[in-house]
């Protein structure tokens, strides 16, 4: 159970300071979201800065006050529509966000319908939380008579005649009956595709959301353009109907509402439990991405009508239900410190320490804020409230500053000449210079060659993991011992160690030397294109360390390559070409090169109809029209395939893949919890196509 958060008898000044501002901002965001329909932060940092709020005034209680957000339900209604009273008042839902908190949310319940004198034991409905525009509908005698905004709860914005030109909204019920019911108008995401890909070509900017532009349709003055939108609904509540055939239950409600002729969302579900309700909570944050609408939770209700009645409403929202959040991809939380972070090719990284939150179901304390113009973009400092994004697996960012909240102490960032990390002797030691014509940093001594014992460590991890050189068996405990014991200290160094180097060491017994060198030996064949990645190139991933492969054939050529013949490969910009000439002029860098030629045999690769095919190999399988000529880009998990082999398969049948989505992108293969990059292909009109969709397509299922 959920412990009682401990009460102070008189709150710090600072927690009163913080407070004041979070009611501030936060009644600002909601003025914003709820009545002009725009949205300077997402609903998700919104929510996380109410949270924040609730808290304070949880453990402080003596600090709520009549006009604090937490006590309102909305805001007020725009004047250029009529005002309409809402004969049923609009309560808006309490929020959850974890297990913990709904298990909590069902003892509650069950106490109340105790101290009622209910019998027998709640069940619970379970629906999507549609992200669009509540609506409320009346009908008279099955005749649809008028439809309005939810507004501030007692009064709403008639919207009748843009509402009509919903094709999902019944003008004519199946039952001549009085009835008002509520739901939600809401846009799908491939129409906003489509809207934003006409106006792209009209050289207009593209809406933002779905949510926002289902708003702004409903919310037209001429119903014709809420007619092109195209919107949608999903009806999902009775506000008032005094039919005898009136459903007892939350979920027989629904299907009554489904035989009236309203749209409902088709995955309600009962749920015995509340294990079962967390259950489908989980399954949904996996299956929602692939739907064509946004939900951002999922609205749990106690299922009998009666339990409903016993339990009533608080000042500001029903007993018997609760917003169930998914784990937020946009949170609030404070930047504690700046903190710059040495890399493997010694380029130099801010990174902002965090008050821990969790996000996208994790808890992070740390956030990328990528190069020294990102941090002035954001104009972000130390003690700023800011908004942290996370999608799927992707690393957090900071989206933006929460300027109402920044303390008045904050300074601007600004980066030291010297980091210790950075290593180097003389003059050179620990200095740092920006890159010229970049917004990257960097350590002088490693611009000469020169590394760190920190930057060493990363760059043997690199060098020998399976997208490099592949040595099975050299993790990062035994690359360490063998640094601390000066056995390495170039990547050629690896090749020449011996059996009795290494039964030296501690902890190493016969069979794993064995076992180490035998990975060692593998290792010396390998392709051009792992050679460049394992090399730590500034700038050289995966991808383009297989383009370079492909166009030069050899690493002589490569090294003898001017900053034009770089510049000209596909997928490569003047800032890697620049990074790819100017290392390989480095006399280090072509020493290492030569000393590393004569311990490794690199495959020649040969080009069978556009094929690559490595060393003496045979192109893999028959030519395949499919791939053939086809830019790929691979998003999200895929089950039956890592993504290194679906990649290569593209590659080895002559088809291209890419990191980014761009126009002439072929295919976006998607799998689970695919993010942004799907989005950018539904904008471009770029072909998807799931897991298995590929598979066939390669011939493999």
């Amino acid at each position: 159970m959920k412990q009682e958060p401990k009460r102070a008898t008189q709150a710090p000044k600072s927690v009163v300071e913080r407070l004041e501002s979070l009611k501030k901002a936060i009644e600002k965001y909601r003025y914003e979201y709820h009545v002009l329909d725009t949205q300077s932060i997402s609903a998700e940092a919104l929510d996380s800065l109410k949270h924040e709020l609730v808290e304070i005034e949880t453990q402080y209680p003596e600090l709520i006050t009549l006009d604090s957000p937490s006590q309102r339900v909305a805001g007020k209604p725009l004047p250029e529509f009529t005002k309409v009273a809402h004969i049923v008042p609009q309560w808006s839902f309490n929020d959850a966000f974890t297990p913990e908190d709904m298990i909590e949310f069902d003892a509650r319940v069950k106490r109340f319908l105790v101290q009622g004198k209910a019998t027998g034991l709640p069940s619970y409905v379970v629906e999507h939380k549609i992200d669009g525009l509540k609506i409320v509908l009346e009908y008279r005698a099955g005749a649809f008579f008028r439809a309005a905004t939810r507004g501030d709860g007692v009064i709403g914005e008639d919207v009748t005649e843009n509402v009509k030109t919903i094709e999902s909204v019944p003008l004519r019920l199946a039952q001549p009956v009085d009835i008002i019911v509520e739901g939600e108008v809401w846009m799908a995401k491939s129409q906003l595709a489509a809207l934003n890909k006409a106006r792209a070509k009209a050289g207009e900017e593209p809406f933002a959301n779905p949510r926002n532009l289902a708003a702004g349709s409903i919310r037209q003055l001429d119903p014709r353009i809420a007619a092109e939108r195209k919107l949608r609904t999903f009806i999902y509540d009775i506000a008032k109907y005094e039919g005898k055939d009136m459903p007892k239950t939350q979920y027989n409600e629904l299907e009554f509402l489904r035989e009236l002729g309203f749209k409902v969302n088709p995955y309600f579900k009962k749920c015995r439990d509340m294990n079962e309700v967390i259950a489908y909570w989980k399954e949904w944050q996996k299956r929602m991405p692939k739907e064509d609408y946004l939900a951002d939770g999922v609205v749990v209700k106690v299922n009998e009508h009666t339990y409903q009645q016993n339990l009533g409403y608080t000042g500001k929202a029903p007993r018997f239900g609760i917003a169930f959040k998914f784990p937020a991809e946009q949170v609030t939380t404070v930047v504690e410190d700046i903190v710059l972070q040495v890399g493997r090719t010694g380029v130099v990284t801010p990174v902002a320490h965090l008050r821990a939150v969790s996000v996208a179901g994790s808890t992070v304390s740390r956030a990328t804020l990528h190069n020294e113009d990102e941090i002035k973009r954001l104009d972000v400092r130390i003690g700023d409230t800011v908004i942290l994004q996370k999608a799927g697996d992707v690393i957090p960012d900071i989206v933006s500053v929460v300027l109402e909240l920044r303390p008045k102490s904050a300074k601007a960032y600004a980066f030291p000449t010297h980091v210790a990390a950075c290593g180097g002797e003389g003059p050179d030691a620990g200095r740092i210079e920006r890159i010229p014509g970049q917004a990257a940093w960097r350590c002088v001594s490693s611009a000469k060659g020169g590394f760190s014992f920190d930057q060493q460590k990363r760059r043997f991890y690199h060098f020998v993991s399976k997208k490099c050189f592949n040595i099975d068996g050299m993790g990062p405990r035994i690359i360490d011992v063998l640094l601390e014991k000066g056995l390495i200290g170039s990547f050629d160094d690896i090749f020449t160690l011996k059996r009795g180097d290494l039964l030296s060491l501690p902890r190493f017994a016969e069979k794993s030397v064995d076992n180490l060198l035998a990975s060692i030996e593998a290792a010396r064949s390998v392709s051009l294109a792992r050679v460049l990645a394992a090399l730590s190139i500034p700038q050289v991933g995966e991808e383009t360390a297989f383009d370079l492969a492909k166009h030069f054939g050899s690493i002589e050529r490569i090294a003898a390559a001017s900053f034009e013949e770089v510049e000209k490969i596909y997928g490569v910009g003047p800032i890697v070409a620049r990074s790819v000439v100017d290392w390989f002029g480095v006399k280090a860098n072509q020493k290492l090169i030569e000393r590393l030629m004569k311990e490794v045999t690199i495959l020649k690769n040969r080009i069978v109809d556009g094929r690559v095919v490595v060393g003496d190999g045979a192109p893999v399988g028959e030519r395949n029209d499919a791939i053939f000529g086809k830019s790929f880009v691979f998003t999200g998990t895929l089950e039956g395939i890592s993504r290194d082999d679906a990649q290569n398969i593209v590659r080895m049948a002559g088809g291209e893949v890419s990191s980014s989505v761009s126009a002439k992108t072929s295919y976006v293969v998607a799998g689970e919890s695919a993010g942004s990059k799907l989005d950018k292909a539904r904008e471009l009109g770029v072909a998807i196509i799931s897991e298995a969709d590929f598979m066939k397509m390669v011939g493999k299922r």
